[in-house]
């Protein structure tokens, strides 16, 4: 079958859990898709997918300088647990331990 056209990925989250902790590694929405939810769409969408695996808190790190991303987190619950100096390179930078805690299903 001929493929013709391209395709783009709006956005992933990656995540992984051990046990009753997990932490999201990695979310990214492409500049063309920002601002219509798919990224709260995801995190919500992970937050529930981790509580029914029995996940009771999630944890990620985050760029000082993104605001943004901040903002998003804040908006479903994460709060600041510490910082982590120097953590990014390229520049460098440091990182913001965010964490939140999930509710039993």
């Amino acid at each position: 079958m001929a493929v013709t056209g391209t395709a783009t990925i709006a956005g992933y989250l990656v995540a992984r859990r051990v046990l009753d902790e997990a932490e999201i590694l990695n979310l990214a929405v492409h500049p063309g898709h920002l601002r219509r939810g798919l990224g709260t769409e995801l995190v919500r969408d992970l937050l529930a997918d981790l509580a029914r695996a029995g996940a009771r808190r999630v944890f990620l790190e985050v760029r000082a300088s993104n605001l943004g991303a901040q903002a998003l987190y804040r908006r479903l619950g994460f709060q600041s647990m510490g910082r982590r100096l120097g953590y990014y390179s390229n520049p460098r930078e440091d990182a913001l331990i965010l964490s939140r805690e999930l509710a039993a299903s």
